[in-house]
């Protein structure tokens, strides 16, 4: 059991993202939790930067991690360039030696109280994705 989970493929983060977001028909904004074991971490280093969706759309990503999961904040926007933002994140998470990442982490072990599957397809199953509360999806807030 334990070589079966070791073996089997895992979905980049950002092939979960952008299914995710396309399974929402594109919401204004949504906010959640994956976890580490569950992707492969092809954002590593990213804290703000632009996502656009093969629609067309784009989206703010803030993105952090906070162990045993990474934590996204996706507002839909326009393309803007996010360099110095992403820049001063990485600089203060650098800072604060990712302390308080790994304190947010311990806490939503606590706080998260909703999950959600995105469908990945056959390669890839079903991945979870984790929500402090469920998202009213389409709200502006």
């Amino acid at each position: 059991m334990i070589f079966r989970k070791i073996l089997t493929p895992k979905p980049k983060v950002s092939e979960v993202l952008t299914a995710y977001l396309k399974q929402c028909n594109e919401p204004p904004w949504t906010s959640y939790f994956i976890k580490y074991r569950d992707v492969e971490n092809d954002h590593f280093g990213r804290s703000h930067f632009n996502w656009t969706l093969d629609t067309g759309t784009n989206y703010h990503i803030l993105r952090t991690g906070c162990y045993p999961y990474m934590k996204y904040h996706c507002t839909k926007r326009p393309h803007q360039d996010l360099s110095v933002e992403d820049n001063f994140f990485k600089f203060i998470k650098v800072i604060n030696l990712g302390l308080p990442q790994l304190g947010y982490g311990f806490a939503a072990r606590f706080l998260i109280r909703h999950v959600e599957w995105v469908d990945m397809g056959k390669k890839y199953g079903k991945v979870p994705i984790y929500f402090l509360y469920e998202e009213d999806k389409g709200s502006e807030y």
